[in-house]
């Protein structure tokens, strides 16, 4: 392996990940960047990401809201579905795959606890058994009252968007309930009406998978302070941590190893270190 400043990092969490029996993967807005998907956490990254609602004065937490499906359902769909059309469009950058792959040479597996509602774990192979969507999913809806506890695949949402004022001009899914609007299955900002069903269901097949993986090794990509649900996650395990984040990487304590570069450079290098590691073994 070409030796690198980050190389004792990679180093230090391959041993880790070798004594482990179980891999838990715990991802945020970061995992996605190298895939070309926006972050835009923050004013600036968002308006970069959606120049279109920047004339209209609006936050992330603001569109992000299940207000603006009651208020301007059009505009509301404007943004999740310009959102939907790009998750489904992108494919996952080849830092997912060691992931899976280091997953499956474990006795007990991998799952992944995730804030991201993209989908892109799926996509790159993990199963959907093994994914645990705290903040839901974009391809799936429920109904914005919600009438009942439906929640249904977004499969036949097909989203056109007018570039100009940022609304979805193709019909707005409906309720097949009620009639109402439908909106994702997404936890908002203010949500006070989002379905937990599947992630319940998601949790209880986490909890099963905990019970059995004695001896984990949290692997974290990509998860900020600014929404801490991930971080928070993964520290509470009590177990080692690998942390991967450019900008907000330091540990609270000993306990693991922080590396300071992006998920894709990362992934790959301990990838390389585990290969190192194991020719050498």
């Amino acid at each position: 392996m070409k030796t690198t400043p980050m190389a004792p990092l990679f180093e230090k969490a391959a041993a880790l990940i070798q004594s482990a029996d179980s891999l838990l993967i715990t991802a945020g807005a970061g995992m996605g960047v190298d895939s070309g998907l926006p972050d835009f956490r923050g004013p600036q990254g968002f308006r970069r990401a959606y120049p279109g609602l920047k004339a209209a004065g609006l936050r992330f937490e603001e569109i992000a809201s299940p207000r603006h499906f009651h208020c301007d359902p059009a505009l509301a769909w404007g943004f999740y579905g310009h959102r939907l059309k790009l998750y489904r469009s992108t494919l996952p950058h080849d830092g997912f795959r060691p992931l899976l792959e280091m997953g499956r040479a474990k006795p007990h597996g991998a799952f992944v606890f995730t804030s991201n509602v993209d989908g892109q774990f799926q996509k790159a192979g993990f199963a959907p058994e093994q994914v645990l969507e705290c903040h839901g999913s974009i391809h799936h809806l429920q109904c914005l009252e919600p009438c009942g506890s439906s929640i249904w695949p977004a499969d036949a949402v097909e989203p056109v968007i007018d570039e100009a004022s940022f609304h979805m001009t193709s019909p707005l899914p409906l309720c097949p309930g009620c009639g109402a609007v439908a909106r994702p299955n997404i936890l908002m900002f203010g949500d006070w009406g989002w379905l937990e069903a599947r992630a319940s269901l998601q949790q209880a097949r986490y909890d099963d998978w905990r019970r059995s993986a004695r001896n984990p090794v949290v692997i974290e990509v990509g998860a900020g302070t600014a929404i801490p649900s991930v971080r928070l996650f993964g520290e509470r395990q009590g177990v080692p941590l690998i942390r991967i984040n450019p900008a907000e990487a330091p540990l609270a304590d000993n306990r693991g190893v922080t590396i300071p570069i992006g998920a894709l450079a990362a992934v790959q290098g301990i990838a390389a270190a585990l290969r190192a590691a194991q020719s050498n073994g």
